[in-house]
């Protein structure tokens, strides 16, 4: 199975890469959208539309694709299993880890605002908008400048 991965292995890196983008996509825009929400009023046409919105980039780009990422992430190291013996690999997965953490947060917040339970501001929202971002750029570091 290793030979047959390794051979397919770019194949399997463009498709990791591609879902990796999809994902973060959502993790940067669910949260936007999460400011929006927390400012309109609960029951409106808008409060409605954004729920809507909400639940469909969750289970039809970010679920899919965070799955994808994890199934092609997973084969590449079955492929390679030497990639666990470089540091940054750890520090990476471990931050891979957070933004599974992140995805389920995000996740259960849409279900608050699904309910019209949400009590937190838009500036709550602003400021947790930035997490992905940051996770995404350590984890690009680590990818690609492999730092130890």
């Amino acid at each position: 199975m290793a030979s047959f991965l390794l051979t397919y292995y770019l194949w399997i890196k463009a498709l990791h890469i591609i879902a990796i983008i999809a994902w973060m996509a959502g993790m940067l825009y669910l949260p936007r959208l999460y400011v929006y929400h927390a400012d309109a009023p609960k029951g409106s046409d808008k409060s409605e539309t954004f729920k809507v919105m909400e639940r469909r980039l969750l289970r039809f780009i970010m679920n899919p694709a965070m799955i994808a990422s994890l199934v092609f992430g997973v084969l590449m190291i079955w492929a390679n299993p030497d990639l666990m013996k470089q540091g940054w690999m750890h520090a990476k997965l471990g931050l891979i880890v957070l933004m599974f953490g992140l995805h389920g947060v995000f996740s259960k917040w849409r279900k608050v605002f699904e309910r019209d339970e949400n009590t937190r501001s838009a500036k709550f929202y602003k400021i947790w908008n930035e997490a992905p971002t940051l996770l995404m750029i350590i984890i690009v570091i680590m990818a690609v400048a492999e730092p130890f």
